[in-house]
């Protein structure tokens, strides 16, 4: 039976340094996700493009300040044309109720429409009513 021991690996640090600002590349070979400690030169390379990174993000949310302060004065701008729907062309394309039918509102708020007349016939609906055998299926049309 062959028993395989794992090496220890540690920091020792010299003075007052912050456990939290060691890079990334010795905390992944102290936990033996890298079989090589990295060099410095690795070090170097890596921290070079950090900070590019870091540049680059900065240049990024200056660009996005500018555009979003651009926007914000053409919205101030056009502030004056028309703020919203024009509701009342929205509520012609809407048959109004004809003679016989009446429009009312329920206690909560919705709208239904009654028949006038009691003995007037309800018109037939378009939709298929009923289930299994009292299946009857609908009229629907094309629009033409």
């Amino acid at each position: 039976m062959v028993f395989v021991i794992k090496e220890k690996r540690w920091v020792e640090f010299k003075g007052e340094e912050d456990p939290t600002s060691i890079p990334v590349e010795w905390i992944c070979w102290l936990n033996g996700q890298r079989k090589i400690a990295p060099t410095p030169e690795e070090i170097m390379e890596l921290e070079a493009r950090r900070e590019r990174v870091r540049l680059n993000v900065a240049l990024l949310k200056k660009e996005e300040e500018e555009r979003k302060a651009r926007e914000g004065s053409k919205k101030a701008v056009n502030s004056g044309k028309v703020g919203g729907p024009d509701l009342k062309s929205f509520i012609r394309q809407f048959p109004s109720a004809s003679e016989g039918d009446r429009v009312e509102q329920t206690s909560d708020g919705r709208i239904k429409e009654t028949q006038e007349e009691k003995g007037k016939p309800l018109p037939e609906s378009s939709e298929p009513t009923g289930s299994g055998a009292s299946y009857k299926p609908g009229t629907w049309q094309p629009p033409t």
